[in-house]
């Protein structure tokens, strides 16, 4: 066997390995979906398709709401877009680490980027040792979200008939519980924790905006916030880190 299909098959197995605590989260959070959906017009084969051609739960979830309520299509794919804008500042923090691929490679990692396989490809390229195969762990990381919620929603499907209200089931806690053990190992430092504190108070603050546009705020001024921190204290300190940091090991 080659090094780059030795590679290849390592990042391939530690994302599916990393992966598979997300299943926890995604889960249930696919059945609610599916067992939603069928409250509305879409249909079996409807939910289905969206799941597999829209694949961005947050925005499945709103545009499940606004059927409900009989909005136009045109004003719910603007929506939904809107809610998804975020997904510009996952794709240029990656950019770097796979602008050397061809475009059909980069087209198809951004079709499955969603926030679990952004947060744990991220990770895996603060490694050195990922320079050269990580796309393949990012690949491998898009492929089991997808298909976790496809057989989610599925199954959501299915249980339809049988279950009554899916919001009083209280599944929806899983994925909060998943986002938090997955920011936890990025906050190394205190323009993290500058950024966690700015992101917390501006999505309360800012959640009865419309199309989740507080998310996207959020996410905004979070970043600023992080990076201005982090300016203005390697600018205090003549070597280039803030005083009191401790160096972390990657």
């Amino acid at each position: 066997m080659s090094s780059s299909s030795s590679s290849a098959k390592r990042e391939v197995l530690a994302a599916t390995r990393d992966s598979l605590p997300i299943w926890v989260g995604v889960t249930p959070f696919g059945l609610v979906f599916g067992l939603l959906s069928q409250q509305t017009e879409l249909g079996v084969f409807g939910a289905l398709a969206m799941s597999a051609f829209v694949f961005a739960g947050s925005a499945q979830f709103i545009a499940l709401g606004l059927l409900q309520v009989g909005t136009a299509y045109p004003l719910i794919v603007l929506t939904t877009l809107v809610v998804n804008l975020r997904h510009l500042l996952y794709g240029a923090s990656l950019a770097p680490h796979i602008q050397r691929l061809r475009p059909a490679w980069r087209r198809f990692l951004a079709f499955g980027l969603t926030d679990e396989s952004y947060a744990l490809t991220v990770t895996r390229f603060t490694h050195a040792d990922a320079a050269g195969s990580g796309h393949w762990y990012f690949l491998a990381a898009n492929a089991n979200i997808f298909v976790c919620w496809q057989l989610s929603t599925a199954l959501g499907i299915l249980l339809s008939g049988w279950v009554g209200d899916p919001s009083a089931m209280g599944l929806d806690f899983a994925l909060y519980a998943t986002f938090i053990g997955l920011l936890i190992p990025h906050i190394r430092d205190r323009a993290a924790v500058v950024a966690v504190l700015v992101a917390g108070v501006v999505a309360l603050l800012a959640r009865d905006l419309p199309g989740k546009l507080g998310l996207l705020l959020a996410a905004l001024l979070a970043a600023s916030a992080g990076l201005l921190w982090d300016r203005l204290t390697v600018g205090a300190n003549p070597r280039g880190r803030p005083s009191g940091k401790k160096e972390t090991s990657q």
